[in-house]
């Protein structure tokens, strides 16, 4: 009789879910250009931005997305975003998927990379000076000290017929057009400011509505498109979503795409099924800020921090080992978020949020 109340009550919020207005599918892929998040004072052009812009507002070619006292996400190409500061102005050049521009004019932004193809010409122009993003990593502009600064990944400038490459770690200084040398820089100090620490909580935030949202596709259906860009109604937001394995980003947070999803959190190992289950994760990510000691505790797999992608074991029961169900995971333990795992665990171990059901 209990079994039978609860495939009754399972089917009932299955059949809720399909047809509620906070379903993914009610929100059109997003384009380079979607405003995604935006806090405090902002602007698409004369236009004041706030919560119900996220997600219709798009920075098309020519416009220019502006803040005061405030901060806003927009996002590129699918796995990639960028963080603008307060008193900041960016101008799109370009949104197209294979060639995609934008300008940073004032103010300071972080380009966070998880995602990028070969065939991808991601550039972010400041001082006229045009960079363009070669690898996964983090990318700080600072268009009021004209300065380009690689955390992680890679950047080539091009300023006319030179060309000079920016590693990991370095930084170039755009007013120095005469000699356009890198030189080292030290992370800690960029890593204590607030735009900074801003961009690592939204990082963890969408790395979260990731996992929330792509084990509802483990098996295609209705609205998967594939890699790219999914609206997660429970975080208010777009989250990434590849086609296939775990892409890590600069600060060590995993988007899984949905099978890999699957394998990880499993039905029922957290009280909850993304947005086909019975509840949606709370946010637990952003404790330590992504934090360099902190990575090595989040998602078991430091070796891959800032590595891109990663393709585990598949088949055979599939994820047992580094990282889902055997000593990995979120935190280690025993897989899963915080130890638990496949169907006995879940967020910080014990079937559920903090142990025994959904965290709403």
């Amino acid at each position: 009789m209990e079994i039978s109340s609860r495939i009754v009550l399972a089917v009932l919020v299955y059949t809720i879910l399909i047809f509620s207005p906070l379903r993914a599918e009610d929100h059109q892929p997003a384009r380079p250009g979607t405003l995604n998040y935006v806090e405090g004072q902002a602007y698409l052009g004369s236009e004041s931005l706030d919560a119900k812009s996220v997600g219709t507002a798009e920075l098309d070619p020519g416009q220019t997305i502006s803040t005061q006292n405030g901060k806003v996400e927009i996002l590129l190409t699918p796995g990639v975003f960028v963080r603008l500061g307060e008193h900041g102005a960016a101008t799109m050049l370009s949104s197209g998927l294979t060639h995609t521009r934008l300008s940073i004019d004032a103010g300071e932004a972080f380009v966070e990379v998880a995602e990028i193809h070969p065939e991808n010409d991601l550039q972010i122009v400041e001082d006229g000076k045009s960079t363009e993003l070669r690898k996964v990593g983090l990318y700080d502009f600072n268009a009021d000290r004209h300065v380009v600064q690689v955390l992680d990944g890679k950047a080539s400038v091009n300023e006319g017929n030179r060309h000079v490459d920016i590693k990991s770690g370095h930084m170039l200084n755009l007013e120095n057009a005469d000699t356009l040398k890198t030189k080292k820089f030290d992370k800690k100090v960029l890593e204590a400011e607030d735009l900074y620490r801003w961009t690592s909580l939204r990082s963890g935030y969408l790395a979260e509505a990731n996992a929330d949202e792509a084990p509802g596709y483990s098996f295609g259906g209705s609205g998967w498109y594939g890699d790219g860009w999914y609206w997660d109604p429970w975080f208010d937001a777009y989250t990434f979503l590849p086609a296939d394995g775990i892409f890590y980003s600069p600060f060590g947070w995993g988007f899984y795409s949905p099978w890999y999803a699957f394998g990880a959190f499993g039905w029922g190992g957290y009280g909850g099924y993304g947005r086909y289950g019975y509840g949606h994760y709370s946010h637990h990510f952003n404790s330590a800020y992504g934090a360099a000691s902190a990575v090595n505790g989040h998602y078991g797999m430091p070796a891959n921090y800032g590595r891109g992608v990663h393709y585990g074991p598949r088949g055979g029961g599939g994820y047992s080992a580094r990282g889902f169900r055997s000593g990995g995971g979120f935190h280690g333990g025993g897989g899963g978020f915080h130890g638990g795992g496949f169907g006995g665990g879940g967020i910080h171990g014990g079937g559920g949020s903090h142990g025994g059901g959904g965290h709403r």
